[in-house]
């Protein structure tokens, strides 16, 4: 597959404009144009997993957390992010990152982990804010009317900047045959006929969508590449159906059970479901019983603030006076470490990814991506 084929798969399942204003998503390294045979799955693409990479032929590195995350002054060997990037793009290699939009997308790594907390309802902490019409997600609709045996090349001419692109086709478009007038005068050029007579040609109404991004030169190609000196041509705004919801897109979680549990139980659960031996558990005075749940992926102790009445609150790492503070309000705290709520996920991320249509990609989670630290 092409990069940019991919990407749209990833895209579909994370998109970007869910990411925190303060993250690095998107591709940080690659064309594309590129093929992607392998890719590769980590949750942090350090030295050993790009070795790891190189070694398995990765053509597409996909690292939850953003390899280049602040801007690099440099790209030398002295610094390891830098080697990373420079390595990495001396193979060839492409790197993504999704991160928060991955934890904000329906279905992503916080749905996952509420999935973990028994059954109940889910919401979202903070609610994702779905752009407005008028952002760059809208797609519009171009009408050209086009000389018959003209057509098959315009069209082609068309697909090249952008327009009638649906999934992984191209050339996309809707044909209806009709006939055209037109009467010049004196000054004017007609490419078919003369100037100073009514002309009657057979004509093609062709019909192809264009994204935002994308309008603006697949303009210049009808004004530049269409036969006709004068060409006849509309723009209609579409409405695209959304990817994903307002109501169940955002950051964080909040689980209400539909049946109280003990704070045991609560905890082996989430045990099971991160496939690890110990959690840090804080227990808040009298909150032996659980219904309400707040989480967050990773770092997410900025989010107990907004998660209102909850009776627990799980994520990866949240600071140590931060813990003591919920717990005086109340609220105990379950923590995993950073990385053990995310690096479950990538193999549920992998099928995911397979099953919206990247199929043709050859999709490993990395064996060496591991937390940097470990219980002995």
């Amino acid at each position: 597959m092409k990069l940019t084929q991919v990407l749209d798969v990833l895209r579909t399942l994370a998109p970007e404009r869910l990411a925190e204003p303060w993250d690095a998503v998107g591709l940080q390294l690659g064309e594309a144009d590129q093929r992607v045979k392998r890719g590769l799955l980590c949750i942090d693409l350090t030295e050993p997993v790009l070795a790891e990479a190189i070694r398995r032929k990765a053509d597409l590195v996909v690292a939850y957390h953003p390899p280049i995350f602040k801007p690099l002054a440099a790209l030398t060997e002295a610094e390891v992010k830098q080697r990373i990037v420079l390595r990495a793009a001396r193979t060839g290699m492409a790197i993504y990152s999704p991160h928060t939009a991955l934890d904000a997308a329906e279905g992503g790594v916080n749905d996952w982990l509420a999935s973990g907390v028994g059954e109940g309802d889910a919401r979202p902490i903070r609610v994702a804010e779905v752009p407005a019409s008028g952002a760059d997600n809208r797609i519009f609709e171009l009408v050209v009317f086009t000389p018959k045996e003209d057509v098959d090349r315009f069209r082609a001419k068309l697909s090249d900047a952008g327009a009638g692109v649906i999934g992984h086709y191209s050339q996309c478009s809707f044909n209806l045959m009709g006939e055209g007038t037109f009467l010049g005068d004196e000054t004017t050029h007609p490419t078919v006929g003369l100037a100073n007579r009514l002309e009657r040609v057979p004509e093609v109404r062709l019909e192809m969508i264009v994204p935002a991004d994308r309008l603006a030169d697949a303009v210049h190609v009808v004004r530049t590449e269409h036969p006709y000196e004068e060409p006849a041509f509309y723009i209609f705004p579409l409405h695209a159906p959304e990817q994903v919801s307002a109501a169940t897109a955002g950051q964080g979680r909040v689980v209400t059970l539909r049946r109280p549990v003990k704070l045991a139980t609560l905890v082996s659960r989430l045990k099971k479901h991160l496939g690890v031996k110990h959690l840090e558990v804080a227990t808040a005075d009298g909150a032996d019983e659980v219904q309400r749940v707040g989480l967050c992926a990773g770092a997410g102790g900025s989010l107990l603030a907004e998660a209102g009445d909850v009776d627990v609150f799980f994520t990866g790492e949240m600071r140590h006076h931060d813990v003591l503070s919920a717990v005086a309000s109340g609220v105990s705290v379950v923590l995993a470490g950073h990385t053990q709520t995310e690096r479950p996920y990538l193999p549920v991320y992998r099928e995911r990814i397979i099953a919206a249509g990247a199929a043709g990609v050859q999709w490993q989670v990395s064996e060496v991506d591991g937390p940097p630290t470990a219980l002995r």
